[in-house]
């Protein structure tokens, strides 16, 4: 199953050495950028001799971009105070708390003494809205458009707030690019607004526009990391791993020098299926961080990718006794699954399936099936198998079609696989693995070759791999077997000169194989008559 780790929690620690002075107005401004651009461990410095509501209030946000509630509640409540910037510092203590009614009556008493005109406390309110995790929007919205009101036309900083809030909802992202439309018609060199543009656009698959605006985004601000790491994000989407990691190592050297960055260049390698380089930078960030929960998660997944299943299973078993209950995602149970199941462990590797079919979302739920599956296979289970493919195939693509296929040639259920592949290859008649699975399938139902069963699916595989562009090194295994039983089914209809055809074609590509060579000495009177192909003649996909 894939997740984006590099956005989880890293549960990176986070101190404050003992300070004296207070930060400046600059160091406040600075910090509040180093915190957009994620430069975490950069704002905390210019933060931590902090001793001003500013600071502290800043520090808040700082801890609630980091996840870590309890410290940034503590930060907003030491800003807080009568003040209406001290009643917003306390409101968004509460919203970090999960209380939004206590969060309004603050906000409510900041507005009022403000008379719901000073624009910068009611930017604040939205701000606290937008960056907070309450789904219910209709409070936030109250102060968007009196803080409208009290502008008279659309501030840039206001407008990234409506965007954000409306984020909240399902079907808010409409709203939200129209937002952030505002806010760059407002301010044409507004480099957030670009970004949050492109991240929605990267949230929603429009490839083009995500390009054009998180490239303009990086105009404005060369330096502004995120941005960086959603063009990556983008390219990965589109399955071009070549060029997400090309931009995410572009993305890593312009962020923050951190354990934060290399976590997320580890998890980064991990998707892209660089597995041993992920290794590496993964139990590079364990030596300095140990009890990093993601970095721990990664180590068992990506032991289990390069072979190690030993390793791997230590590793999850580690990870599983350490992780917080809270923090355990439908991935770790379908990961200790595939462990169990190569220990040979099918009724345990089945119960953590289990789990996580049960935790999953509805989008998680159809590769957990198809893994529950997987191992009812491997233990050769195929009527489980069976009862789960043929119900996901019922509304599931053609991936599900061709395990269904799998299951029911496992099964020795011939005509159903058949059946199955007959109706990948009408959905997709150039995918020429289906021909040559469905060959094999036939073989089983026509041994001795005499009804030729298997014939037009070779012949069509052979077809596929001499169509422009068609690639030689991966029909190559495929051909062999297709050309061998050709020549057999055309020697034993008399037809010696075409028979011998295809086995000289069988020949140019492997010129020791055993059926090949034998049939062509029992074509020239050489050696005894040509074997028909086995069952093994044709490769399982």
């Amino acid at each position: 199953m894939s997740f984006k780790p590099w956005k989880s929690l890293l549960l990176t620690a986070v101190t404050l050495g003992a300070g004296a002075t207070a930060a400046t107005a600059q160091d406040i401004a600075a910090a509040q950028k180093a915190i957009e651009l994620e430069r975490y461990n950069e704002a905390r410095g210019l933060l931590r001799n902090a001793s001003s509501p500013e600071a502290n209030y800043e520090l808040g946000r700082l801890y609630q971009m980091r996840d870590l509630d309890d410290s940034a509640a503590a930060y907003f409540n030491k800003a807080a105070g009568p003040t209406p910037f001290g009643q917003v510092a306390a409101g968004r203590a509460a919203l970090v708390k999960g209380q939004a009614d206590a969060a309004a009556t603050s906000f409510d008493a900041a507005a009022k003494a403000t008379k719901n005109k000073d624009t910068k406390v009611l930017t604040m309110i939205a701000q606290a809205y937008g960056e907070s995790d309450v789904k219910n929007i209709d409070k936030a919205l109250t102060y968007v458009n009196a803080a409208q009101t009290a502008y008279k036309k659309d501030n840039p900083d206001l407008m990234v707030a409506r965007g954000e809030i409306y984020l909240k909802t399902d079907q808010g992202g409409g709203e939200a690019m129209t937002s952030f439309d505002r806010a760059t018609m407002a301010n044409p060199n507004f480099a957030q607004a670009y970004y949050k543009k492109g991240e929605l656009n990267v949230r929603s698959r429009n490839a083009q526009e995500a390009v054009t605006n998180l490239e303009k985004a990086i105009q404005l601000e060369p330096k502004y990391a995120p941005a960086y790491k959603e063009l990556a994000e983008m390219y990965f989407y589109a399955g071009q791993y070549p060029k997400a990691l090309s931009t995410f190592e572009q993305y890593r050297g312009v962020a923050e020098k951190s354990t934060n960055t290399d976590a997320e260049y580890a998890s980064f390698l991990y998707l892209t299926k660089k597995y041993p380089e992920a290794l590496t930078e993964i139990n590079n960030v364990l030596a300095k961080e140990p009890g990093n929960v993601t970095m721990n998660r990664l180590k068992a997944y990506t032991l289990f990718e390069t072979g190690d299943f030993a390793g791997a299973s230590t590793a999850m078993d580690t990870y599983l006794k350490t992780v917080p209950a809270e923090k355990i995602i439908p991935d770790d149970y379908v990961y200790q699954g595939k462990i169990l199941s190569r220990a040979g462990k099918t009724t345990e590797a089945k119960a953590a399936l289990d789990k996580a079919l049960a935790v999953a979302s509805p989008s998680q739920k159809k590769e957990v099936e198809a893994e529950i599956a997987r191992v009812a296979m491997n233990s050769g289970d195929y009527g489980s198998a069976i009862k789960t493919l043929a119900e996901k195939a019922k509304t599931g693509d053609l991936a599900d079609q061709y395990r269904l296929a799998a299951a029911y040639k496992g099964a020795k259920q011939y005509t159903q696989a058949d059946s199955v592949l007959n109706i990948i290859s009408t959905a997709k008649p150039d995918y020429a693995p289906a021909y040559l699975e469905r060959a094999n399938v036939n073989y089983y139902l026509d041994q001795d070759s005499k009804k030729g069963l298997s014939k037009p699916y070779y012949e069509k595989y052979i077809e596929l791999s001499k169509v422009a562009g068609a690639d030689p090194a991966k029909f190559k295994a495929g051909l062999i077997p297709s050309y061998n039983y050709l020549g057999v089914y055309t020697l034993q209809k008399g037809d010696k000169a075409g028979a011998k055809a295809y086995f000289q074609q069988a020949l140019a590509l492997d010129p020791s194989n055993e059926t090949a060579v034998n049939a062509m000495k029992a074509i020239n009177g050489v050696s005894a008559p040509a074997r028909k192909p086995t069952a093994k003649a044709a490769p399982k996909k």
